[in-house]
């Protein structure tokens, strides 16, 4: 099967299984090393804990690249 003949199969299956095959067409890309991925998995838990318990406060993403704006000029 050719490349181009693949890409019309994909993009004629529903929005789910495009996602799926997306999502292993990625992962296939970039090997994951499963240490790493915890560790990025315990933050990312960290941090929702800290939210919710109230510890720190979440910024908007516009006002993050805004801060960011401001000080590079």
């Amino acid at each position: 099967m050719r490349t181009d003949d693949l890409i019309l199969e994909i993009q004629s299956l529903p929005v789910e299984e495009r996602a799926r095959v997306a999502d292993f067409i990625l992962r296939s890309l970039n090997q994951t090393v499963p240490a790493v991925d915890q560790k990025w998995a315990d933050l990312a838990a960290k941090r929702l804990h800290d939210i919710r318990a109230g510890a720190v406060k979440p910024v908007a993403g516009d006002e993050v690249f805004d801060e960011i704006w401001r000080r590079l000029n």
